[in-house]
């Protein structure tokens, strides 16, 4: 019976698998938030979970990945992360739920009883200090530092990963170009984070938790912070073993494990497997397809929508908010576009330059 629980996990932890049923369960729990945030329903799914890793101590490779030095505080880092997504998520859900029962949020009336900053807040602050330096101790005597040899240019680690906060770069390594993953995407991130607060302008929410007065906003950032950055940690940290290639959870790192790809980019498709030809000698007839499908993909989406279902939207935000805004968000869709891609067809880029280094 382990054992057929260990192959499941294996199967599901492909990277198709694990990001469809990632992104289906963010969609369940973004379109079911008041069900599934109640104690009664979420306290079984966190046992679950806790189940899940108690079940997999039993197993001497996910024991052994698990407990090393450098993953512990990534472990950590996800039942913070899923405690603090699910408490942020119900007081905006109960917030909702009084907010139409005609009542204020639970913050407001928390705001009409002041205390004095010192001793409430400085007492806290300081018991809670204490405790993380309680626990750094006790967590510097129980794991060793995760130290390595000196460095050798004649001997590099298999896999060699860059740190946790890294990872998730590292892994868009794999289905982007350097500049793309390493530059433009980070730039983005930054540039959209700082942008939010001008691209919308709407009051409410402000001070308090709610969901229902920013679900799309809400959604955005959750489907961005979970589905493309902590799982690509977790892909990066748990699952991504020797030569790059993927493993189960339950899985042997086997550093001869062969995985047979062949790459190919898109005008590879267009002209060679569909159309029969050979690749033109022009950069600008070779890509072509490419060209036309990435400026498709950037004009034809966001003048639909501000027809249709953005239309209030458009109307709303302007012409040059609503155009930024399309823009971050048809970048944020097309990485796990890409990498879909890449899973399914092994398609490399859609635009491949590389007589400018260009390729996309």
């Amino acid at each position: 019976m382990a054992e057929l629980i260990k192959h499941f996990f294996n199967q599901i932890s492909s990277p198709v698998m694990m990001f469809t049923l990632g992104t289906g369960l963010l969609f369940l729990f973004l379109s079911f938030p008041g069900q599934l945030t109640a104690p009664k329903v979420a306290g079984p799914l966190g046992i679950l979970v806790v189940a899940f890793f108690i079940f997999g101590l039993t197993d001497e490779h996910f024991k052994m990945i698990i407990t090393t030095p450098d993953n512990v505080p990534i472990v950590m880092m996800l039942f913070i992360m899923l405690y603090f997504t699910w408490y942020a998520m119900r007081k905006a859900t109960v917030n909702d739920m009084r907010m139409a029962e005609g009542k204020g949020p639970l913050e407001k009336e928390e705001s009409e009883q002041k205390v004095l900053v010192f001793p409430y807040l400085i007492f806290i602050e300081f018991v809670v200090a204490l405790f993380y330096s309680i626990m750094l101790v006790v967590w510097s005597l129980a794991l060793k530092a995760p130290l390595e040899d000196p460095a050798n240019p004649s001997i590099s680690p298999n896999p060699s990963k860059a740190p946790w906060y890294f990872l998730g770069l590292q892994e868009l390594l794999v289905y982007f170009d350097p500049w793309i993953a390493g530059v433009l995407l980070p730039t983005l991130i930054i540039i959209g984070l700082c942008a939010i607060p001008y691209l919308d302008r709407s009051p409410k929410g402000s001070g308090y938790y709610s969901y229902q007065q920013r679900r799309v906003w809400i959604s955005g950032f959750l489907f961005c912070f979970w589905m493309l950055w902590i799982v690509l940690i977790v892909l990066g940290t748990f699952l991504r073993g020797p030569n790059w290639n993927f493993f189960g959870p339950f899985e042997v790192w086997n550093v001869h494990k062969v995985v047979p790809l062949l790459n190919v980019n898109l005008s590879e498709f267009v002209f060679i497997k569909w159309l029969g030809w050979g690749l033109p000698s022009q950069w600008y007839l070779r890509e072509l397809p490419g060209i036309l499908l990435v400026l498709a993909y950037l004009l034809i989406p966001p003048a639909m929508a501000a027809k249709t279902f953005c239309k209030k939207a458009f109307q709303e935000m302007g012409a040059v908010r609503y155009a930024v805004a399309a823009f971050l968000l048809l970048m944020v869709i097309a990485v796990p576009i890409k990498m879909y891609l890449r899973w399914a067809f092994n398609l490399k880029y859609l635009v491949a330059i590389p007589e400018f280094f260009f390729n996309i």
